[in-house]
């Protein structure tokens, strides 16, 4: 039996930012997108994925793996790191996806973000939402807005999440990060108790459900801020996903709260750089002006594209120009460029012009 410890290693000075363990062939490797088996390794079994799993989270979690057929968790190994871990069946056997975590929260300057970003960590109440698909980099985005908050502001800040990721240090801030599963049931029962633990932040791994939005959109409405994610691809399709969640009668409801509370949405989408090695994100940009609020209340989400492309004045963005900027510094490749973008043809005939 593999070492787990040797395969996370290897796979780490590889520069891999995620591992995969499927019984019956050798562990894979992602690095920089590109998922391929190791070379190096013979194929692990399905006792060895059990047995891993066992090493990690011991017997009562372990059965909890079985009766879900599921289970998130995080873990560190000695001398090498943080990871977060999904542990899962398919064909009737274990296998586990693991994602490494840096030990240190990257500065928010260093993630070549749009500037307007870090001012978002100076608003004092209001819903902001992280938006993006699996692997984005929405957690290390959320995690940074923290750690600058941290560096800045005596707060008492309290996170739900699925599981910790990234382990936040207090420094002028009080920091509590409460795991579901280990200290709370769900995301919905973990912010209901917060707000009764005098939080003035609050970060929700994901609304994920109507009681966890619910629980989320109540918070910032009584003046805290709150900072979630969601896997939307923009702003407006953010905006209707919220909506959607809520029952026909409720929203109308719903869209006159988020208007109240939403403060900005940043929607990411992560490219393979060309120039250097490495990642870089294109980034729409939402901030609620008095426009927004209208369009959100008034039902009118259509409009909100067109509001992001006309505001770049104030720091908006639509992700297409995001995209764009990033092809004509030389940082990604047009193939990608294209494929990614909301207008295909729009952005494909702009690097033809």
């Amino acid at each position: 039996m593999l070492e787990l410890q040797e395969i996370l290693t290897k796979a780490l000075d590889g520069g891999a930012s995620d591992v995969h363990l499927v019984a019956g062939m050798p562990p894979l490797f992602r690095t920089h997108t590109v998922l391929a088996p190791s070379s190096e390794y013979p194929p692990v079994s399905a006792e060895d994925t059990v047995q891993y799993v066992l090493d990690m989270v011991g017997e009562e979690r372990y059965a909890r793996l079985e009766a879900n057929r599921d289970l998130d968790f995080s873990t560190e190994v000695p001398n090498l790191g943080r990871f977060r871990v999904n542990a899962h069946w398919q064909r009737g056997t274990v296998a586990i996806a693991f994602r490494a975590i840096s030990d240190r929260v990257p500065a928010l300057h260093t993630l070549n973000l749009p500037p307007i970003i870090e001012k978002f960590v100076d608003l004092p109440r209001g819903l902001i939402l992280v938006t993006g698909q699996t692997g984005s980099g929405k957690s290390t985005t959320l995690a940074s807005m923290i750690d600058a908050m941290n560096h800045k502001y005596q707060h008492h800040v309290i996170t739900v999440e699925d599981p910790v990721e990234y382990e936040l240090r207090n420094d002028k801030c009080v920091i509590e990060q409460r795991e579901i599963g280990i200290d709370v049931p769900t995301f919905a029962s973990g912010l209901r108790h917060a707000l009764r633990q005098d939080p003035d932040i609050l970060l929700v791994g994901e609304m994920r459900d109507l009681e966890t939005t619910s629980a989320a959109i109540t918070a910032a409405e009584t003046g805290h801020l709150v900072l979630s994610t969601l896997h939307t691809q923009n702003a407006s399709q953010t905006m209707e996903r919220i909506i959607d969640i809520y029952p026909a009668e409720q929203q109308i409801q719903i869209r006159s709260m988020l208007a109240n509370t939403l403060q900005a949405v940043v929607s990411m989408t992560l490219f393979k750089r060309i120039d250097v090695p490495g990642m870089i994100p294109a980034c729409e940009i939402l901030i609620c002006t008095p426009a927004v609020r209208a369009c959100v209340r008034e039902n009118r989400i259509h409009e909100i594209p067109n509001i992001i492309a006309t505001n770049r004045a104030v720091g908006m963005c639509t992700l297409d120009d995001s995209i764009k900027a990033l092809y004509f510094s030389g940082k990604i490749s047009r193939q990608q460029a294209v494929s990614r973008a909301v207008n295909p043809a729009a952005i494909d005939r702009a690097m033809s012009a």
